[in-house]
């Protein structure tokens, strides 16, 4: 039977260390979001994803550094401890350079494709977003996945990690409900990118298909000059019957 996880409540596993990649990730979400409200008058703004700007005016940093921060204070206090916990549960079980690809890699990527989203559909995103959310949502989802139908607690509330992993999404789904949709492009790709990668979808397993792939063509086109014998036919002891 599959040990309970806990989340938001108490159980096994305790909280990670401030040494691990995870607390370092709560304390950049932290130190960004911090820098940015101490400098939006300013500079700061441009910590932001600007889709319209990334690739017009080059601002490459963007889609990394907008994964840093949270707009509201709560965002703050609740985005670093889901990074925290969760991130930490994660590296457990991944290790720290697979959680940075998910929860880092993924939120970046959203930015990229929210950024050329703007440029090949005008209006389909809003002028600014703040990513903490949108990393916080990816390592939610990707929690509830790992567990899939093992149990957790979500605020003492017993679920399944599927299920929990539904209420994460249930949130953005939400949120592009009430709020424009286009407020949670990056949000709604990154669940999206987040679900296939968990689900098995991750670049090494997708490059081994494309080699079976490519090694199964290039045997078919070596066995196209072939050629079958009947089995009614006599064959003779000639060269013509050889392949």
């Amino acid at each position: 039977m599959r040990p309970m996880r806990s989340f938001g409540g108490r159980g096994g596993g305790g909280l990670p260390g401030l040494e691990t990649t995870a607390s370092k990730l709560a304390a950049a979400l932290v130190a960004g979001s911090i820098l940015y409200h101490l400098t939006k008058g300013g500079q700061g703004g441009l910590l932001l994803l600007l889709p319209d700007f990334v690739f017009s005016r080059l601002f490459l940093w963007q889609p990394i550094t907008y994964g840093f921060i949270e707009s509201s204070p709560m965002g703050i206090i609740f985005g670093a401890i889901i990074t925290w916990s969760i991130g930490g549960y994660l590296e457990s079980i991944w290790g720290g350079k697979r959680l940075l690809m998910v929860g880092v890699g993924v939120t970046v990527l959203a930015g990229v494709l929210t950024s050329l989203l703007a440029m090949l559909v005008p209006g389909a995103t809003v002028q600014a977003y703040t990513g903490g959310n949108v990393m916080t949502s990816v390592l939610w989802v990707a929690y509830g996945l790992s567990i899939g139908r093992g149990e957790t607690n979500f605020w003492g509330i017993p679920l399944s990690g599927n299920a929990l992993a539904g209420v994460g999404a249930g949130f953005v789904v939400l949120m592009a409900i009430i709020g424009p949709w286009q407020a949670q492009v990056p949000d709604l790709l990154a669940l999206g990118m987040v679900f296939a990668y968990v689900r098995g979808a991750n670049p090494r397993k997708l490059m081994l298909h494309f080699q079976h792939w490519r090694l199964q063509r290039q045997l078919r086109d070596r066995s196209k000059h072939l050629r079958v014998v009947p089995k009614n036919q006599s064959r003779p002891d000639r060269d013509q019957f050889l392949n």
